[in-house]
């Protein structure tokens, strides 16, 4: 049985993840409507990913005894300036993401919630992929620059990273 103030916080957390597909989402609209198609499908992908994130914890809190909350969400931003701006927002994103996640853990922790203690550690090492995956994109983004032959080469590359996330995905 969830403690309540575990319950609220995995709540929290459920939102969180249920943003951060909304925004993956309309991230992946945006570069595609730009021509983008690589880093559109890269953000496809990581949208799915986030909702399946979402889906865990949901399922979590009700197997536990507690009820998952579905409630509104922030309408993310719709449009960037620049597909590097863009990468830098999902970078800072994961980032509060991780903060979040440690929050969370450290929670458990604290009222000794040992088996939801445990359930977070997925989490921890996911952010922890999550943030190096985007701290790497935008290295190479800075390695690009201003090329254009860059930022299209960049974009089928990434675009490979997509298609072997989701062959992971479906191996695990």
């Amino acid at each position: 049985m969830l403690l309540k103030n575990i319950e609220t916080a995995l709540n929290k957390q459920i939102r969180i993840e249920a943003e951060s597909s909304q925004t993956y989402l309309s991230m992946a609209c945006w570069a595609e409507v730009n021509g983008l198609e690589g880093i559109a499908q890269f953000m496809y992908a990581q949208s799915d990913e986030e909702r399946l994130h979402m889906l865990k914890l949901i399922k979590y809190v009700n197997e536990r005894g507690g009820h998952a909350q579905v409630t509104d969400l922030k309408a993310p931003k719709t449009t960037y300036e620049t597909f590097k701006g863009m990468f830098e927002e999902l970078y800072k994103h994961e980032i509060f993401v991780s903060e979040s996640i440690n929050k969370l853990v450290h929670i458990t922790f604290e009222e000794k919630d040992y088996a939801t203690h445990n359930f977070l550690q997925w989490y921890v090492a996911e952010q922890i992929e999550e943030e190096a995956t985007a701290k790497n994109i935008l290295d190479k983004i800075n390695l690009i620059g201003d090329d254009k032959g860059g930022l299209y080469l960049f974009d089928r590359d990434i675009q490979q990273m997509a298609i072997a996330s989701a062959a992971a995905a479906t191996a695990k």
